[in-house]
């Protein structure tokens, strides 16, 4: 019993550091796009995203170096899910947010071609080195066209200036995700071996629910300021970067092996990236049901795996 609570505590420690230490990261990250004047969509999509994407990196880098390939992988497509379902279904259920051409043809294009091209990668239980390479590139190619494909400044960001502190905070910021992730890891190990679920169960549920509190934190606080270009994009942004980036640096580490029992999870994955993007298309708008009908296959697709 005390075993059980001491790795509680130490999840429930890696889960406070990665949200806070994320914090600092997001809010210095927003005030270098508004220094680099990206409009608030692309700061979303590329420098929040980023950063609010530091636990799945730490984390699933942290597992691939300790050849635990399932946590490395379940981290990620349970972080999607989380973010595609969880969380945007709770910003859509605060209000209403509406897209645009911009976002849901080319990002959510992008978005569901990804997820496509992983589940591919994915479909024999292996990720190769190769494969990694493709996805890193992949992630080259995004970055390249959101950065060089911007625009001007379409929504106003809050005034807000880069002072000499961000630096700092960004370091910081680094560090404490990195130790957070490795406390996550070890944590969470322990809690799936004393449960006697799967590795896989824990990181597609818990574990990606850990990573994906700065995801949250962000999103939330642009729906509930109005900013839904920000709150999407970010969303979408981390998404894509997780698959891109996180998968493919620790595929690039090691190549990587995972059980039978992500299939199920893949294809939800697929599923909710489809329904999602179809969602911001119908009236170029995520209506509070269509939010409801996102966080209810989430939560339930948390069941079908905590059960297994």
């Amino acid at each position: 019993m005390l075993e059980i609570l001491e790795n509680l505590a130490l999840v429930g420690l890696s889960i406070v550091m990665l949200w806070k230490c994320s914090d600092w990261l997001v809010e210095s990250a927003a005030r270098v796009g508004r220094r680099l004047g990206f409009s608030e969509l692309t700061t979303g999509l590329v420098i929040v995203s980023i950063c609010t994407s530091a636990p799945e990196f730490a984390v699933s880098v942290m597992a691939a170096l300790q050849d635990k390939d399932d946590i490395s992988v379940g981290n990620v497509v349970g972080s999607n899910i989380f973010n595609l379902g969880i969380i945007l279904g709770l910003c859509t259920l605060i209000r209403s947010m509406p897209t645009n051409r911009r976002l849901v043809l080319r990002d959510g294009g992008i978005l569901i071609a990804t997820t496509l091209a992983l589940v591919l990668m994915l479909h024999d239980g292996h990720l190769s080195r190769v494969e990694s390479v493709l996805l890193l590139a992949g992630l080259a190619g995004y970055i390249g066209l959101l950065i060089f494909g911007k625009q001007e400044l379409d929504e106003e960001l809050p005034e807000d200036p880069m002072t000499w502190r961000d630096p700092l905070w960004l370091i910081a910021g680094m560090v404490g995700v990195v130790g957070g992730g490795e406390l996550l890891v070890v944590g969470a190990s322990e809690l799936a071996r004393m449960a006697g679920v799967s590795e896989w169960a824990i990181a597609v549920t818990i574990v990606a629910g850990g990573t994906s509190t700065p995801e949250l934190a962000a999103s939330l606080r642009a729906a509930l300021s109005g900013r839904s270009g920000m709150s999407i994009g970010n969303l979408v942004g981390s998404d894509i970067f997780n698959m891109l980036g996180v998968l493919g640096a620790a595929g690039l580490i090691r190549p990587m092996s995972i059980g039978s029992d992500a299939q199920g999870s893949l294809v939800m994955l697929v599923g909710m990236c489809v329904v999602a993007v179809g969602f911001m298309r119908s009236g170029w708008r995520l209506s509070r049901w269509e939010g409801a009908v996102l966080l209810v296959a989430a939560l339930a697709r948390w069941g079908v795996d905590l059960g297994t």
